[in-house]
């Protein structure tokens, strides 16, 4: 099983846009995709459910959050987080051989990051680095009970910061994706998030030395895929273009060729419907998603149909 975070230290870049219309399409492709929404905002969360349902039947006891709390409290072997999954019947109706499952967020999910770091510390070297590496690593560890037949490929929404929710999330993945604007401030957040990401590894890395059965992370990147782009005559605005060339230049992540064009009108209302542009949209829409989706399982080397 695949996991990728998805995540960018500016907000607003598009990440859940790419989140959901992704997920949309490897589902109808037959995967099985595992959705984890780690965003205290949960617009992940509310692009497959109703606020209403959300409040009656998930928010005390079927979110990341609760499952955040079982290991704060020292309940992770009486509940895993399998059990927080839930299955939107509204989209999976879409599809055939594929789903999509979905570990909703909660609003309170900010607090939980406090309530992480007392777990952290030790009264010796060995202990602390037993608490650093169980504390960042919970999600990892979780996600292994999952098994392929379950779900093929896990896509994690994360958060516009760095902290130990977030870290759980980046430690648990193969991959990374940065959706990003082109534009400085989208742009300039990707070099930071590099070197977070390498430190966080390094660290990580560390503290597993002399700690037996443990395996060492390796995050690679997908790509940097481009969000909110105007074109003219066919190819980006010639402002945008500077942005992307400069991203090209500058950073030694592999920018996607194909990008998210805007269309805010469009992406505006699906969330209300809860089913992703992908399933619904106009032709020109759903064809560049598909093109989108097309080299995601391209750079992840799986084969896709053409449908």
């Amino acid at each position: 099983m695949e996991i990728v975070s998805v995540i960018n230290y500016k907000g607003g870049v598009g990440k859940t846009t790419v989140t959901t219309n992704l997920a949309a399409y490897l589902a109808s492709q037959g995967k099985k995709v595992l959705l984890i929404d780690m965003d205290p905002q949960a617009s992940l969360t509310f692009s497959f459910v109703k606020v209403e349902y959300w409040e009656q039947h998930l928010q005390d006891k079927t979110t990341i959050k609760q499952w955040f709390d079982c290991i704060i409290g020292g309940k992770e072997k009486t509940v895993l987080v399998s059990d927080m999954i839930i299955e939107p019947v509204a989209v999976n109706r879409y599809f055939n051989a594929g789903k999509i499952g979905l570990i909703a967020s909660h609003l309170d999910l900010i607090n939980i990051d406090l309530e992480l770091a007392t777990l952290l510390g030790g009264a010796s070297l060995t202990q602390t680095k037993k608490n650093y590496v169980k504390v960042h690593g919970n999600l990892r560890k979780a996600l292994k009970s999952i098994s392929e037949d379950q779900y093929n490929i896990v896509l994690i929404d994360c958060p516009p910061n760095f902290n130990i929710v977030t870290k759980n999330a980046l430690i648990a993945s193969d991959y990374i994706l940065v959706p990003a604007k082109p534009d400085f401030l989208s742009t300039l957040g990707i070099e930071y998030l590099q070197r977070s990401v390498s430190n966080l590894t390094k660290e990580y890395n560390e503290f597993l030395d002399g700690l037996p059965g443990e395996e060492k992370i390796h995050p690679d990147y997908l790509g940097v895929i481009f969000t909110m782009v105007d074109e003219n005559r066919g190819m980006p605005q010639q402002i945008l273009r500077h942005y992307i060339n400069e991203t090209k230049r500058n950073i030694d992540i592999p920018i996607f060729e194909k990008y998210l064009l805007r269309y805010n009108s469009v992406y505006a209302i699906a969330p209300d419907q809860c089913i992703p542009v992908f399933l619904q949209g106009n032709d020109r829409v759903v064809t560049n998603l598909k093109e989108i989706g097309k080299e995601f399982m391209n750079r992840m080397k799986w084969s896709w149909m053409e449908k």
